[in-house]
C-alpha cells in the first residue's frame, strides 16, 4: 500500500489489461488484497484520462445498511477485470467472480499481481476464467 507501489501496480495492471484486450468499464475483487489493486488501476486511468472506475466485494454481506455484497462504482451489466493481489487456491477469486455474476456482471478475467504457482491459476482457467499476472512466484526467486 506504499505510494510507489500503488503507482507501479496501476501502471502496469492497466498495461497488461490493454495487452490483453480486455476494455472493462470495472476493475475490483474480495476485499482486502484486492482494494490496493483495483484502485491503483483505477487511478493510472483516470491519468490517462481513460474511464475505469474500481469497486469491492465484501466476503458477506452486512446486515445493515444496504446489505449489499459489491459497493463501489459496480452497476449491472458492466464488463468487469476481477483483481487480485496474490492468486494461490484461486478461492477469493471464484468468490468475487460469483458475487459478479450474481448482481450481474459479465467478468472478463482475472489479473493478478503474483501467482503463488500452487494451483489457483489453473483452477480459475478450468472453470473457464481467463487469468493474467503480472509476476510468478519463480520470476520472484521464490520457487
Amino acid at each position: 500500500m506504499s505510494g510507489e507501489g500503488l503507482a507501479l501496480i496501476g501502471a502496469l495492471g492497466l498495461e497488461r489489461l490493454t495487452a490483453r484486450g480486455w476494455a472493462p468499464a470495472l476493475v475490483g475483487g474480495l476485499t482486502l488484497g484486492a482494494d490496493p489493486v483495483a484502485y491503483a488501476i483505477a487511478a493510472a486511468a483516470q491519468a490517462q484520462g481513460r474511464p475505469l472506475d474500481a469497486f469491492t466485494v465484501r466476503k458477506q454481506a452486512k446486515a445493515h445498511g444496504t446489505g449489499q455484497r459489491i459497493e463501489g462504482c459496480f452497476t449491472a451489466g458492466a464488463a468487469v477485470v476481477v483483481v487480485e493481489d496474490v492468486i494461490t487456491t484461486g478461492q477469493s477469486a471464484a468468490d468475487a467472480i460469483t458475487a459478479v455474476e450474481a448482481a450481474g456482471g459479465r467478468v472478463l478475467g482475472v489479473l493478478a499481481v503474483v501467482d503463488r504457482e500452487e494451483g489457483g491459476r489453473a483452477a480459475l482457467e478450468g472453470a473457464g476464467h481467463a487469468v493474467e499476472v503480472l509476476v510468478t512466484a519463480t520470476d520472484l526467486g521464490l520457487r
